[in-house]
Parts: C-alpha cells; sequence; structure tokens
C-alpha cells in the first residue's frame, strides 16, 4: 500500500466517497441523493478492489450499486404522485443532528485510536475469494436461499401496497 499510485487513487475515491455521500443528505431532489448514494456504493467498491478484496467489492456493486439502488429508485418512482412536491422536505433538527454526529466521531475515534492493528500479515494466511466462495456455497446456501425469497416477497408487497386501484 505503499504505492504512489495506490495511495492517489485511495485519495480520489475517499473524496468521492465523502462528496457523493454529504450529497445524498444535503440535495433536495431525492432522485439525486439516490444517484449519488449509488456513486458513494461505487466508490466503496473501488476501495475494496484496492485493498485486494475482490469478492467484497463485486458484491458491493452487485447487492449494493445494482439491486438495492433499483429497489430504491423503483420506490421512488411507484411512491411519488403527480402533484406532489419532488424535494425532501425540510428538516428541523439539524442542531442535535450535529450534535449525535460530533459526540458518534468522538466515541469512534477514541475506540479506533485505542485499538492495535494487524499489519503485515503473510498473504498465504488470508483467504482468497475462491475458499470464500466454497465455504459460503457448502455452509451458508440455504440462509442466502431464504434471504433472497424474503427480499422477493418484500418487493413484491411493496408494489402491491403502492399500487393504485
Amino acid at each position: 500500500m505503499n504505492d504512489p499510485v495506490v495511495i492517489l487513487a485511495f485519495a480520489v475515491l475517499a473524496i468521492v466517497m465523502l462528496v457523493s455521500a454529504a450529497a445524498v443528505v444535503l440535495l433536495r431532489n431525492i432522485v439525486h441523493c439516490a444517484l449519488f448514494l449509488a456513486l458513494s456504493f461505487l466508490s466503496v467498491a473501488g476501495i475494496y478492489i484496492l485493498l485486494n478484496a475482490e469478492f467484497l467489492a463485486a458484491v458491493q456493486i452487485l447487492i449494493y450499486a445494482g439491486a438495492v439502488m433499483i429497489l430504491l429508485l423503483f420506490a421512488i418512482m411507484l411512491t411519488q404522485r403527480a402533484g406532489a412536491i419532488a424535494e425532501n422536505p425540510p428538516n428541523n433538527q439539524v442542531g442535535m443532528a450535529a450534535v449525535v454526529a460530533v459526540a458518534l466521531f468522538g466515541l469512534l475515534a477514541l475506540v479506533l485510536s485505542g485499538t492495535s492493528w494487524l499489519t503485515g500479515a503473510p498473504a498465504a494466511t488470508q483467504p482468497n475469494t475462491e475458499a470464500l466462495g466454497r465455504a459460503l456455497f457448502e455452509y451458508y446456501v440455504l440462509p442466502f436461499e431464504i434471504a433472497s425469497v424474503l427480499l422477493l416477497v418484500a418487493m413484491i408487497g411493496a408494489i402491491v401496497i403502492a399500487r393504485e386501484d
């Protein structure tokens, strides 16, 4: 991770991720917020690639940037009425949210500063994508299938609730 190109790529991806995350919170148009959320998800996938976590990057792109964003955009499009304002409602609790955010940031900084980080682990002891895939399909197939059926039922239920009779 000492390569200057990797450090530059990480810095660019981190800045894009932070700016797009701030845009998700600060923009008033909800469709623009959803698109910036997709950009934030893709930036996280880029950081996973820089960390040599190809499986996590693929899952991030397929599930979050793909499936969750499509579901979110469908929900936005199905629930907005023709005469409704296409903006987020104003929030009058900005002060309390800022206090909670600063307190949470302080708590995270305290916990992270007291953590001993393991670095320099040999590559042979880290599981690769093939070993992770074998473990997932050997032991965890049933929970994944149950979760996929549950998500399908939730999506169908949301469409039934949102449609007009």
